[in-house]
């Protein structure tokens, strides 16, 4: 396992982080095993941790801490607040009320007194940016938070947050949690510049873009198909280009010698502003299949073949990528008068 910096954090982390959504009722319900994924992961070089509250809510971070039992100064913990947590309208967002209580219910479920990375699940519209700051620079100045960061921001509210971490004398967000892959490549454009521009590490999630890059034969068969069909359904017509690009990306793997989610995650890894990939095991087997391309790298002529199929910075399916959709374009009422 190789390890970089996480932009301005200081902080070295592996190429790969082990991301924990499928840890818990939203996937493997086992604890044990779950607890035997995270161990393995450690034990091979992975040195990150990412998990989030709302992730089978409290569910995954829980079983993190049970994995973490003696274990936890080696790891950078990495967790997320911000989508909703009850039925309270309050328990959800970037505001100063519910970051406070958040970030204790995530320490008491973690089982420790500090998370390395605290990050904002998603934009917080409703909230001014400044104020989630002057929130989260409390809880580093309380020692309770070491780092802080963004998820699934658009370039425009990366720079806004980092102008208003300036003007208020807060602390700034230093690393972006985008979607990135070889099918959802329009963050190339701006999000992972801006995120270089201003020394933000960059960790990124969905490499297999939910499975349709895992190497199955049927993309049908992922795990998350059945919670959404419409994006696994091969003979929907608005899901064409990506079964066509699907084509060709297998006989370029099969063209190379490189299995096809090998070649993902090492395209993700080849962008110079990438410092870490999250991959999502659910089982064992699926870690192990992972880690076992954590050392290759692509040629200049396999990631030019690559942009032949998908273009830079373009989404092959613009729903995709659907969690990052801004409220002006989904809700008319701000755009119309």
């Amino acid at each position: 396992m190789k390890y970089r910096i996480l932009g301005a954090t200081g902080i070295s982390v592996s190429e790969m982080t082990l991301g924990t959504m499928m840890f818990g009722a939203m996937g493997n319900t086992d604890h044990d095993d779950s607890i035997r994924i995270i161990h393995k992961a450690l034990d091979e070089g992975i040195n990150v941790i990412d998990t989030a509250d709302v992730y089978s809510r409290g569910e995954s971070e829980e079983i993190v801490a049970k994995a973490l039992k003696g274990r936890r100064e080696n790891v950078i913990l990495a967790t997320k607040f911000g989508f909703p947590m009850g039925a309270d309208v309050n328990q959800q967002g970037g505001s100063a009320r519910w970051i406070k209580r958040a970030a204790e219910d995530s320490l008491r479920r973690l089982g420790t007194d500090y998370i390395d990375l605290y990050q904002i699940h998603r934009p917080d519209y409703n909230t001014d940016i400044s104020e989630t700051l002057s929130a989260l620079s409390d809880l580093i100045h309380e020692g309770k938070v070491r780092a802080i960061g963004s998820s699934t921001f658009p370039a425009e509210a990366i720079v806004e947050s980092q102008w208003a971490a300036q003007r208020g004398g807060h602390h700034r967000f230093l690393t972006e949690q985008p979607m990135y892959s070889i099918f959802t490549r329009k963050l190339e454009g701006a999000v992972l510049p801006t995120a270089q521009r201003y020394g933000i590490g960059v960790l990124t999630y969905s490499p297999l873009n939910g499975g349709w890059l895992s190497g199955r034969s049927n993309p049908n068969a992922s795990h998350r198909a059945a919670g959404r069909p419409s994006m696994y359904d091969t003979t929907i017509p608005a899901l064409q280009p990506k079964v066509e690009a699907l084509r060709k990306l297998t006989a370029l793997a099969e063209e190379t010698g490189i299995s096809l989610p090998h070649l993902a995650l090492a395209f993700v890894r080849s962008h110079s502003a990438v410092s870490s990939v999250i991959i999502g095991p659910r089982k064992m087997e699926q870690l192990g299949s992972l880690l076992d391309g954590a050392g290759i790298e692509l040629s200049e002529e396999i990631l030019d073949r690559i942009d032949e199929i998908v273009p830079p910075g373009t989404d092959v399916n613009p729903a995709d990528n659907y969690a990052a959709d801004h409220p002006a374009l989904a809700n008319k009422s701000l755009r119309r008068r």
